[in-house]
């Protein structure tokens, strides 16, 4: 038995106990590194260190006050905010108290979040401010479970006039509530983590779904502590040494995995959201490992390219050269490793990549901080090309492949990666192949079910716990998974948020009353667009009224006023969407889908595959050239 083995096999119940037992064996090690802004609003952040004994002191001080609130153990607490510190330490705070956390999406919408407070059963909402607070304010005659909220900025945690008496409360409060609690309860929170079973409850994260309304994923302390040391045992991944920088949101399984192996290690991470930061942080924080989803590297990479531009003629030769040189690189030292157990490159080439290190790559890594180790990226699928540039440019990009439901990481390229892999399975974590080639996993990271959805639970849990991920995959003969296709209907967006594409088109077709057929595409695209065809006697009959009397149906469609018509239905679709489900753009088909050219069923349903073939041009139309988030 190895040695990762046996810690799997014999893990504590939960996340809680590893962080006890972290605080307890470096106690005065700096765990985290937060910003604080000057209190003139200008300049620098001041970034301020925590140790573990101080991060348990907080996180002890919001059990307890939980507790005193009268939450018990498997009720939920909701946390609505940005990656910020506070963030971890009540999520800690919860899963300390014996509670569950549900995640929300800041830029939830104040329905959705009613939804999700609803149907979780959430007790009390840790909000981070004012806006958070607002949104459950407008709702509250339908929370009637919500016994409080907490709000992390202080100067936001007002009560209102109509709010019930104790309702609202700061952090700070809850706080010093908590420490006299413990004052004279002082095992109060050991006794309910020492209570903590493997098969309890500790989170709900709530992911988008074909029908709409989101669903919650149950996941048990056990997933987290098995998490804690597959990813902390991964082999040349994490040391105690490292400093991460943590900027993916929180509420994102992908996001709070990544304070399960940083427990369990004992490394620092600098903890800032705010994406405006990156680019600003990167050489302040000096990162030695981060994690990312594709749309950052792609920023990044395109950002360096536009530089390259506005540099002149010359400067951008030099980088499309470089760029070419790292891809070649990366291919054939990748390709020969694979092959011979050397990543040898030719004489020419290697003289070369030596000249454009110099040039552009030496640059680039530093402004990562110029201490970056690797970066892993996740949540979809990262484009080989960019891949490979980075790993020419010696920025190793491992990619890593989960989801909600399996506790966010089941795969991950070591450190002889291959681009274009998501890597091999992590230990304990089993993998299969249905019949039409769709992935199946099993192991302790996978969900127990979604949440008082058990019918929906049964058509992607089996009994014996194989799990159907809904993506198509081969795997290599010596375990690198790829993905190749989606089973599913859903896309999911290179910034990591799923989207369900019918969805959006029925909600289009309720606003527009001059639309036929809608397409919304954005697979590991950095934001959704749609292809629209118009129903033709309806449009006809507007462009007779409007002045376009004699055209055909492709020259109306083609026209500026139109387009300009067409464009009014889709901002008034977007003003009902999650940011990341609108559509940035879009283009009218020169004719109506139908049966005839395959691009509709004999039922009318649309055959997608074929109509983004079809329309290939147009839609990479819609995203050349742009550096939009």
């Amino acid at each position: 038995m190895t040695d990762t083995q046996n810690l799997l096999e014999n893990r504590p119940p939960s996340l809680a106990t590893h962080f006890l037992q972290r605080v307890e064996a470096t106690p005065d090690k700096e765990a985290y590194r937060y910003p604080v802004p000057p209190a003139s609003g200008r300049g620098p952040d001041e970034w301020r260190p925590l140790t573990w004994r101080e991060s348990a002191d907080r996180v002890f001080a919001i059990a307890a006050g939980l507790i005193a609130l009268g939450v018990q153990p498997e009720e939920r607490v909701a946390l609505a905010s940005s990656t910020r510190v506070e963030w971890i330490l009540g999520d800690l705070g919860v899963l300390c108290a014996g509670a569950a956390t549900t995640t929300v999406y800041p830029s939830t919408n104040a329905e959705e979040t009613a939804f999700i407070l609803a149907d979780s059963g959430s007790r009390v909402l840790i909000a981070e401010d004012g806006a958070q607070l607002a949104k459950v304010r407008e709702k509250r005659d339908e929370l009637p479970d919500l016994a409080h909220v907490v709000v992390i900025e202080a100067e936001d945690a007002t009560p209102a006039g109509d709010d019930p008496e104790g309702w609202v409360l700061s952090l700070a409060e809850l706080e010093k509530r908590g420490a006299a609690h413990l004052d004279e309860h002082p095992d109060a929170v050991r006794e309910r983590t020492d209570a903590l079973r493997s098969d309890q409850l500790a989170t709900l994260i709530y992911t988008s779904g074909t029908t709409g309304r989101p669903k919650g994923v149950r996941l048990a302390h056990d997933s987290w502590s098995y998490m804690a040391i597959a990813i902390g045992t991964q082999e040349g991944l994490l040391y105690p040494d490292d400093m991460q920088y943590l900027w993916l949101p929180l509420a994102h399984v992908f996001g709070k995995v990544l304070t399960a192996g940083q427990i369990y290690v004992g490394h620092t991470t600098a903890v800032d959201g705010r994406v405006d930061k990156i680019i600003e942080n990167l050489p302040v924080v000096r990162p030695t490992y981060m994690c990312g989803v594709p749309r950052i590297f792609e920023k990044v990479y395109n950002g360096v390219a536009q530089k390259a531009r506005e540099g002149g003629g010359a400067k951008y030769k030099i980088f499309q050269w470089a760029a070419g040189v790292a891809r070649d690189y990366a291919k054939i030292s990748q390709d020969n490793f694979r092959r011979t157990g050397t990543a040898s490159v030719p004489f020419g080439l290697k003289a070369q990549h030596a000249a454009a290190d110099k040039l552009v790559y030496a640059k680039l890594r530093e402004a990562f901080g110029g201490r970056l180790r690797a970066a892993v990226s996740g949540s979809a699928a990262l484009a080989p090309e960019i891949g490979y540039f980075f790993a020419g440019a010696g920025i190793n990009i491992l990619e890593g492949y989960g989801l909600t439901e399996s506790s966010a990481a089941s795969f991950l390229n070591p450190p002889d990666y291959r681009t274009g892999t998501v890597g091999k399975a992590f230990p304990g974590t089993e993998v299969r192949f249905a019949d039409d080639g769709e992935v199946l996993l099993r192991g302790p990271g996978i969900m127990e079910g979604y949440h008082g959805l058990p019918e929906l639970t049964a058509q992607v849990l089996e009994s014996d716990g194989w799990f159907h991920t809904g993506d198509i995959g081969e795997l290599s003969p010596d375990g690198y998974l790829r993905i190749t296709d989606r089973k599913k209907d859903l896309i999911k967006t290179s910034g990591g948020k799923y989207v369900a594409p019918a969805e959006v088109e029925g909600q289009f077709k309720a606003v527009c009353p001059f639309v036929s057929n809608i397409l919304v595409h954005g697979s590991d695209r950095n934001y959704c667009t749609a292809l629209i065809a118009l129903d033709e006697p309806t449009i006809m009959g507007w462009a007779q009224e409007h002045g376009l009397a004699g055209k055909s149906y492709a020259e109306v469609v083609d026209t500026a006023a139109v387009r300009e018509l067409i464009d009014g239905y889709v901002q008034r679709l977007n003003e009902g969407l999650q940011r990341w489900q609108t559509i940035k753009k879009f283009r009218l088909l020169p004719r109506d889908l139908d049966v005839e050219h395959g691009e509709l069923t004999p039922s009318l349903k649309m055959k997608r595959p074929v109509v983004e073939r079809e329309y290939k041009a147009l839609i990479e139309d819609m995203y050349a050239g742009t550096r939009e988030a």
